[in-house]
């Protein structure tokens, strides 16, 4: 399936430390395609960030697979699964993460300059983008001078700036208001569609879920 972003195969993750043996996700399997939305939903504790750590490479299972663009993260040294994640992965989180001493354009810009990209042909890239996503008269603003909004918006334009096959976003609105959210949820379908991004949410909010092509549920499991 040439179409086929991330996908994961029979995926059990499991943590055990002295007496603690908990299994969290067991026997998943699960296909990501070009240009679909797909919301990860279940209740706290049921493994959601921990499959989308697994989905981006960030934590490795217990048994299992997972490949993004038909590459097994296993296969990888560190150092290639550094690359093949910054060539093909956008992240968003909860909290924006941004660096604090740098501008909003230079927050967005550093992906393509750990490329080696161009410094200054960086920055024309990071400024379209920042203007796709509404903060053109705010690209020299570092992160103490925006609100939460344009901070978060920040941080979805930086994790669409290298054009990623998929974009993994673990609670992207959860600290904002409802209005808010709303409007940087469908400023982040937009973006992705428009790029052909797969786009996976990781979201306790049922009505951000329901706008997504997909929902895939889990549920706690302890043994």
């Amino acid at each position: 399936m040439s179409n086929v972003i991330l996908q994961a195969c029979n995926l059990s993750k499991r943590f055990h430390d002295g007496l603690l043996d908990v299994t969290v996700l067991q026997n998943l399997d699960l296909t990501i395609a070009k240009g679909e939305t797909l919301a990860i939903v279940g209740a706290s504790g049921s493994g959601k960030s921990t499959l989308l750590h697994l989905l981006g490479g960030l934590d490795a299972p217990t048994s299992g697979s997972v490949s993004l663009m038909s590459r097994d993260w296993t296969s990888m040294s560190q150092s290639e699964q550094g690359a093949w994640r910054n060539q093909h992965l956008g992240f968003v989180y909860q909290f924006h993460h941004l660096l604090p001493e740098f501008s909003a354009l230079d927050n967005v810009a550093m992906p393509l300059w750990i490329r080696r990209m161009n410094r200054e042909q960086a920055r024309e890239h990071a400024a379209q983008i920042l203007k796709d996503v509404g903060l053109a008269s705010r690209m020299t603003h570092r992160p103490a001078e925006l609100s939460g909004g344009e901070r978060q918006r920040v941080a979805i334009a930086r994790s669409l700036v290298c054009k990623p096959s998929c974009v993994l976003a673990d609670e992207p609105t959860g600290n904002l208001d409802r209005r808010t959210a709303d409007g940087i949820f469908e400023m982040m379908l937009v973006l992705a569609k428009a790029q052909g991004t797969a786009f996976v949410l990781v979201t306790h909010d049922e009505a951000l879920a329901a706008r997504c092509d997909r929902q895939f549920g889990l549920s706690i499991g302890i043994t």
